[in-house]
């Protein structure tokens, strides 16, 4: 969960923007509060040395630092936002001599989907991806608002029902990530972790392999999957119904029901922690 040990070069990037700009504002914090000190002990009432002035009121080179201190600041804190938000939009491609691999992922209740339309398999909670190639995410959500966030690779972003949203992440060292939602969707909103699983090459072409020995995951298969539940173990499918995802965002296929779906009968929450009883 760490932000500052990234395992890829968009997180990387972002944490050292976290860090320059703690440090660019350690500029202002740090001297205000050696000031403060030195003056409540240079000004004590024991000090016979300090000099009181009451008629004083105005010095041009105290505003000059007071005033310039601040500007630069905001002047550097403004140019690493800008420059950073430009170089880092989700939606630009990684720059890589290799192959993107494309991944639409859905967010549901209260699960992730994610689907590879070029090895045409799916997966649940689940996200494996190899190490050092361009991951391009297409996002949308198959009911309420969410949000998909792996720390460690850098950049949340939002998914939303009925419209996509793109993200261009790289994984570029072996080992198993977390991936989470962070925007509250319901009564199992608590259960969307998901283990993210950079490997080589050839641990993912295995992967692929194993995968397409599960169901095929069609339009029924989706419905039954987007009810509101949770689910105890990552699952795959060894096919995907052509389509699939673009027909979730055109919502030609019914949207997920929702968090609230059936609360007006007054009915408890079916969803439970899992562990709980």
């Amino acid at each position: 969960m760490s932000l500052l040990n990234a395992k890829g070069p968009v997180g990387a990037a972002e944490a050292n923007i976290l860090i320059v700009a703690t440090v660019i504002m350690l500029a202002i914090i740090v001297p205000t509060m050696i000031g403060t000190l030195v003056f409540a002990w240079w000004f004590r009432a024991s000090n016979t040395r300090a000099r009181y002035r009451p008629d004083w009121a105005f010095s041009g080179k105290i505003e000059l630092v007071v005033w310039s201190v601040p500007l630069l600041t905001i002047i550097f804190l403004g140019g690493i936002a800008w420059i950073g938000s430009h170089q880092l939009d989700p939606a630009v491609p990684i720059e890589s001599d290799r192959k993107p691999l494309r991944v639409q992922v859905v967010s549901l209740d209260w699960k992730w989907l994610f689907l590879y339309p070029e090895q045409q398999i799916a997966s649940v909670n689940e996200l494996v991806v190899p190490v050092g190639a361009p991951v391009q995410f297409l996002l949308t959500s198959s009911s309420v608002w969410n949000s998909f966030f792996v720390p460690r690779l850098g950049s949340m972003i939002y998914t939303m029902r009925g419209m996509t949203s793109q993200l261009n992440l790289m994984a570029d060292q072996e080992g198993t990530l977390h991936g989470l939602s962070t925007h509250f969707s319901g009564d199992g909103f608590s259960d969307m972790h998901f283990p993210v699983r950079a490997v080589s090459d050839g641990a993912f072409a295995d992967w692929v392999q194993g995968a397409k020995a599960g169901p095929r995951l069609d339009a029924a298969s989706y419905g039954d999957l987007a009810k509101q539940g949770t689910v105890e173990a990552p699952r795959s499918y060894g096919s995907v119904e052509p389509d699939l995802f673009r027909r979730i965002v055109d919502q030609t296929i019914p949207k997920g029901p929702g968090p609230a779906q059936g609360a007006d009968n007054g009915a408890p929450p079916t969803v439970k922690p899992k562990g709980g009883s």
